[in-house]
């Protein structure tokens, strides 16, 4: 794997280039929006670690335009602990943001975490549809009877894993390490209340739902959208 680290402060960026390294990742390094664009061209990098604050282009339009020729994983890091920023992050095909400060491994183990899902594939359909709910996976938007669906980050990543495995039924455990990354811990039943939070936007009644069905004493899976 070939990874690109866009980030001004050349300590953190020094940090994030031991810690990838170690882990056997090829790094190149840049301080500022568009030499790191070059890199990404020039080596046909399979991952960016992108700083949302840079000097001249920030990471949000550096995003958008290596949006226009790569499929690489991007991940954002910011030092602003904003739903809004994430949001604007993620609408721009950015696939996971960490704020700052992190561990360096804790990078590490969400790439690895997000390098199990699956990339774009030509010619294959990116909407997932169950009734009238649809969840676009590229452009990480969500509709109800064609009206949009806003959504936490935590909720579509949850949402998201549900849909991505559709007839099967997926333990708390699982979708916790989905969000949250393996190396979470803490109680999964966190994710009752994040499911609770997503019925209740997707006008879900627990009692009866069409989209998020409790499997009891497991976890959850998703619903073909009709009601029982």
């Amino acid at each position: 794997m070939v990874a690109v680290v866009i980030e001004d402060s050349p300590e953190l960026a020094s940090v994030l280039q031991r810690a990838l390294a170690d882990d056997g990742i090829e790094v190149h390094v840049a301080h500022d929006a568009e030499r790191g664009i070059g890199l990404v061209r020039e080596t046909a990098a399979d991952l960016v670690v992108l700083d949302v604050t840079l000097p001249g282009i920030d990471g949000i339009e550096a995003c958008r335009r290596l949006r226009t020729f790569t499929d690489a994983y991007v991940v954002m890091l910011t030092g602003r602990d904003s739903e809004v920023d994430r949001l604007i992050g993620l609408s721009v095909g950015a696939d996971d943001y960490v704020t700052k400060p992190f561990y360096a491994r804790e990078l590490v183990a969400r790439i690895r975490a997000m390098q199990r899902r699956p990339r774009t594939l030509a010619g294959v359909d990116r909407v997932r549809r169950f009734g009238a709910l649809e969840i676009d996976l590229d452009r990480r938007q969500v509709t109800l009877a064609g009206r949009a669906v806003e959504l936490t980050l935590t909720e579509y990543e949850l949402l998201e894993a549900l849909a991505g495995s559709p007839r099967a039924a997926l333990s708390r455990a699982a979708l916790l390490e989905q969000v949250r990354g393996p190396n979470w811990f803490g109680d999964d039943h966190l994710i009752d209340v994040h499911v609770s939070n997503l019925r209740r936007k997707l006008g879900d009644d627990p009692a009866n739902p069409r989209f998020i069905m409790t499997v009891r004493g497991f976890g959850f899976r998703m619903g073909g959208g009709e009601r029982s």
